[in-house]
């Protein structure tokens, strides 16, 4: 049986419930280390390795992630199938804070990350990777079935944009986006899916919106906002993944 690789975000900094097979540790790879130690064990009857995005503690922005490290070591883990949990803002009206988004396309703002495994002369040669539709659709579809299986409401696409962080948006840019036809912002989406792509993993998102973007709410408060949502959120990204692990 393959193995499902797990990647958590601001929106899942921990998996419960992970029966490791093996001490946690920080794998080294030819793009340096992990962002943080690599989990393996048995999650809802699934062979899993589960990666913090932003390290033990949350303490590497997002501009500053490993991405090829994460995403390297996932893929010599064994892992044939990512899912990617991440917090975002909602910029359309039905990306309302609670909610969960399976987006299926991305416009990417981010800018100097390093964002392929092609920097160097490559022995196998260059891949110029068919990015058209950027998330896996047997992938999604399998998320979208098992959420509308427990009733979360989720919305089954979206189009989900990138921006460099760690700083939140201006209220100009987030009407930019919506220009742009985005529905969601977040911080950490590129390059990752594209290095799975380069990697030859199937990678999908699973995002929960935490807060409205900027201009789109009259509070100021929005951190105390993102953490309320987180708290009630995280429950639903829990539920919605050991519902999702036997279908894969």
């Amino acid at each position: 049986m393959s193995r499902v690789g797990i990647i958590g975000g601001t929106a899942l900094a921990d998996l419960a419930g992970v029966a490791a097979t093996a001490p946690p540790t920080v794998a080294e790879t030819r793009y340096g280390p992990t962002s943080g130690p690599l989990v393996s064990g048995c999650y809802a009857g699934r062979d899993v390795a589960f990666l913090m995005r932003h390290g033990t503690g949350h303490r590497i922005a997002p501009h500053a992630i490993n991405y090829r490290a994460n995403i390297a070591a996932l893929a010599a883990a064994g892992c044939d199938r990512v899912i990617a949990v991440a917090a975002v803002g909602g910029i359309a009206a039905e990306a309302t804070p609670g909610r969960i988004v399976i987006p299926d396309q991305i416009i990417d703002y981010s800018w100097a990350r390093k964002h392929t495994f092609y920097d160097d002369p490559c022995a196998d040669g260059l891949d110029h990777i068919d990015f058209t539709e950027p998330y896996d659709s047997a992938l999604r579809r399998q998320l979208s079935d098992s959420a509308a299986e427990l009733g979360l409401g989720a919305l089954e696409r979206g189009v989900h944009g990138i921006t460099q962080g760690p700083r939140l948006e201006t209220a100009a840019e987030i009407d930019r986006m919506d220009r742009d036809g985005c529905h969601v912002v977040g911080m950490t989406g590129m390059p990752e899916a594209a290095l799975a792509r380069e990697a030859g993993l199937a990678y999908a998102c699973c995002a929960v919106v935490v807060n409205k973007a900027a201009g789109r709410t009259g509070g100021l408060a929005i951190h105390a906002e993102i953490e309320a949502t987180l708290a009630a959120a995280m429950g639903d990204i829990e539920r919605l993944l050991q519902v999702v692990m036997p279908a894969l």
